[in-house]
């Protein structure tokens, strides 16, 4: 296999982040500037202050990337970054510092899909138990990538090639957590606040709806979350309020929501593992309920690779740039990019 070292960027949405990677495993480096105390003054995404933030913050964290390695751009064999889907001002701060970078360098230049890098965020090297190699993984896999903009079934026969089960018809379940977690008082980002509430509550104290689990691989969270909502307009406080009750009983729906789906696609293509990726997959209920429920292997990133890093898109990159793909300079950011897939949904 050709071997690569790829200098990746990822400014999708609120997070700043570069990483150098080699031959698509192992992390040279992977530095993320977060910008969650910046919006949760704002109790979720405030995209212009978001793009500001990274134009501050893109020069220094590429710099911290490449040092970290103790390699310069000279040193690379790529230039990647997340072109889409994303916020078009958060993209453009990536996009415009990787072809700079690129241009200046004389350097193979690609853009990557930034749910694609959350998919390849499980081939990246990692000594968590419970993930194992995705490299002696056969073909075919189920993937759900589940975070704050996308809850995807894809079926993955091999690399970089998909087909689309089945997505959210509206909310995604990240931003179901984020904003039940709002109802519920508890701080920003939603779903890992959830998640620890949870674990003090009782699941079963409230019967939340399921989201549609009817036949087919589709989801919907908008009817949870009203469901929520309606219930915390019953106390007259934030102090009268059983949270945590509440935070197990949603968490409970969306879980059972995912898990019921994802093990009904894994039995209908056969595959031989389910991934889950993206922030979502960091839930501690979700990855014991699948691992439980399935009676095949179920991997999942390092929990430091769940969220948006660039460690992943170095991962992605590699698969591409091995296979002779290059892209041009009048590449531009497409902020509802689908990834390339056959649609069965």
């Amino acid at each position: 296999m050709i071997s690569t070292r790829i200098l990746a960027i990822e400014t999708s949405c609120d997070e700043t982040a570069a990483a150098v990677v080699e031959n698509g495993r192992t992390i040279l480096s992977n530095i993320i500037a977060s910008q969650t105390d910046l919006h949760a003054q704002f109790g979720g995404i405030f995209p212009e202050a978001a793009s500001r933030q990274h134009i501050e913050s893109i020069y220094p964290v590429v710099s911290a990337a490449l040092s970290k390695a103790h390699m310069g751009i000279d040193d690379m064999d790529c230039i990647a970054v997340t072109y889409g889907p994303g916020l078009v001002g958060s993209l453009l701060t990536g996009v415009n510092m990787a072809k700079g970078l690129a241009f200046g360098k004389d350097k193979p230049f690609l853009g990557i899909n930034h749910i694609e890098g959350h998919i390849y965020s499980l081939w990246l090297e990692s000594g968590e138990q419970g993930r194992g190699e995705a490299d002696e993984i056969e073909f075919p896999i189920l993937t759900l990538v589940v975070s704050g903009g996308h809850t995807e079934l894809y079926l993955m026969v091999d690399h970089g090639q998909y087909q689309h089960l089945g997505g959210t018809l509206d909310d995604a379940a990240g931003e179901a957590f984020d904003k039940v977690g709002r109802l519920l008082g508890l701080p920003y980002p939603g779903g890992p606040h959830i998640d620890e509430a949870a674990k003090m509550g009782n699941p079963t104290a409230f019967k939340f709806p399921r989201a549609v689990m009817r036949d087919g691989f589709n989801f919907s969270f908008s009817g949870v979350k009203t469901a929520v909502m309606r219930q915390t307009k019953k106390y007259h406080s934030k102090e009268t309020m059983p949270v945590n009750d509440l935070a197990a009983s949603f968490q409970a729906a969306v879980v059972d929501a995912l898990v019921t789906k994802t093990a009904r696609a894994a039995e209908a293509y056969g595959v031989t593992a389910v991934h889950i990726a993206g922030g979502v997959s960091a839930n501690s209920a979700l990855r014991r309920e699948m691992s439980e429920k399935l009676n095949i292997p179920v991997r999942y990133p390092p929990l430091a690779l769940c969220t948006d890093n660039a460690a992943m898109i170095g991962a992605a990159a590699h698969r591409h740039f091995i296979n002779g793909r290059r892209d041009n300079f009048d590449l531009d950011v497409i902020p509802s990019l689908q990834l390339n897939t056959k649609n069965n949904g």
